[in-house]
């Protein structure tokens, strides 16, 4: 069975789901604006199935980066999508751009 992806809907939303969380956290931001939304879309699918995968190795949260300015703010992103993986508050590594299945299996098993 998929882990639900969290989906914060604003900058304290996002703060509390970290706050309550064990372990990495896999914040992948998206945008909405019409270049970034097909492959954000694409992100959705492939966070989806390595949520599954990886079991509870990691936890994802789907990030809007005009609702969570902040977060955006605070761990450097600039465009999207982009991953950042989280631990205990602070990111440990971050890759901009989409990325294929493969790719991102790379990202997260190079960081976990």
């Amino acid at each position: 069975m998929a882990r639900r992806v969290h989906q914060p809907l604003e900058n304290q939303e996002f703060d509390f789901i970290l706050s309550m969380t064990t372990g990495p956290v896999l914040a992948y931001f998206c945008g909405t604006w019409p270049k970034a939304v097909e492959a954000c879309r694409a992100m959705d699918v492939v966070v989806g199935e390595l949520t599954e995968e990886y079991g509870t190795r990691f936890t994802a949260v789907r990030t809007d980066m005009t609702r969570c300015p902040e977060p955006t703010r605070r761990y450097g992103v600039t465009g999207a999508p982009t991953a950042v993986l989280i631990k205990d508050g602070e990111a440990v590594a971050s890759q901009a751009g989409p990325m294929t299945r493969e790719e991102f299996r790379a990202f997260l098993d190079a960081h976990l």
